[in-house]
């Protein structure tokens, strides 16, 4: 459902791309990148990689999100005010899946390609998708749950939120594969607490406090991750299996003094990377492939220093 700042938005820009009132003259080829967020150092590493190959490709990269990943509408201002500057090409991770459509569609119709990254949209719009395949890597973690906990038990979610296409792929690769493959292992719970430490700490605790009996609690995204993990350590229930999902310091830290399993990384650098890469290309005219798989990893303490791992990790 689309809301009425939404729909302002997306008339503010339609009225801007056809007066061009703040386009301005590049000397470069310009591409900005809307986020859904800053507060996570996976964002600073998918930052890092637009960075990368703008200066590899010599256009000039800008990449901007909301303070939190609960700000849709701050999200659909910024995003309305990058496509009113008349870039070449964006890029945009869609915090809902729905309601950016408006607005791409004004790009669309201004010529200008869109390349999601990380979270795709209910649209075929977008000329390219840099992403990882969430659903697969989410029964990944699946399966290592399975195979801490012994095949049977009670386990519970906690997922950044349920209208971004990687906070829905995830739960559902998750609960799907469980639901396929292990027939003994019951979810009690799946709650969202959009991907924020605090909130993610107080409803896993509440979840705990529901379920004495709880095996195992897979965070879906890195704000996810570590309340689950504060969560544990503030109650003591280290007894409790956790995977998360992403990297970081904070993450790294807890799979080392064995407060969480492992997790399931992704290549934040190769999505920054792949996004300017293909919004070149497309900006250019040229075919771009539909779906770019970034690729994921499973990651814990005996394999955190392999090359192949580590080049994927990020503090």
């Amino acid at each position: 459902m689309f809301t009425r700042r939404t729909l302002l938005a997306a008339a503010s820009a339609t009225a801007l791309l056809l007066s061009g009132g703040y386009a301005a003259a590049q000397d470069k080829m310009y591409i900005p990148l809307i986020s859904k967020g800053f507060q996570h150092q996976f964002w600073q590493a998918v930052k890092a990689g637009a960075d990368k190959a703008g200066a590899e490709f010599g256009v000039e990269v800008t990449f901007e999100g909301p303070d939190t990943e609960a700000q849709v509408d701050k999200q659909m201002d910024m995003l309305a005010a990058a496509l009113a500057k008349k870039p070449a090409a964006i890029g945009f991770a869609a915090l809902d899946s729905q309601a950016a459509i408006p607005l791409l569609k004004q790009a669309q119709e201004a010529g200008i390609p869109v390349i999601a990254f990380d979270s795709g949209v209910d649209s075929d719009i977008p000329a390219a998708t840099a992403s990882t395949d969430n659903l697969a890597a989410a029964a990944l973690a699946a399966d290592k749950m399975a195979e801490l906990i012994g095949g049977a038990g009670k386990v519970a979610l906690v997922v950044h939120d349920q209208t971004s296409r990687t906070g829905i792929d995830r739960r559902d690769g998750f609960v799907n594969q469980v639901k396929a493959k292990y027939p003994d292992i019951e979810i009690v719970d799946i709650q969202y607490g959009a991907g924020d430490q605090l909130q993610s700490t107080e409803i896993t605790k509440a979840i705990l406090t529901a379920h004495p009996d709880l095996k195992g609690i897979f965070g879906a995204n890195e704000g996810s991750a570590l309340g689950v993990v504060n969560a544990i350590k503030e109650t003591g229930r280290k007894e409790v299996i956790v995977i998360g999902y992403d990297s970081g310091a904070a993450q790294k830290a807890a799979i080392m003094d064995g407060t969480m399993a492992g997790a399931i990384t992704q290549n934040p650098v190769g999505i920054g990377y792949e996004t300017v890469k293909a919004a070149v290309a497309a900006a250019k005219g040229e075919t771009v492939p539909k779906s770019i798989d970034t690729g994921f990893f499973w990651y814990d303490k005996t394999n955190m220093t392999d090359p192949q791992i580590a080049a994927v990790l990020y503090d």
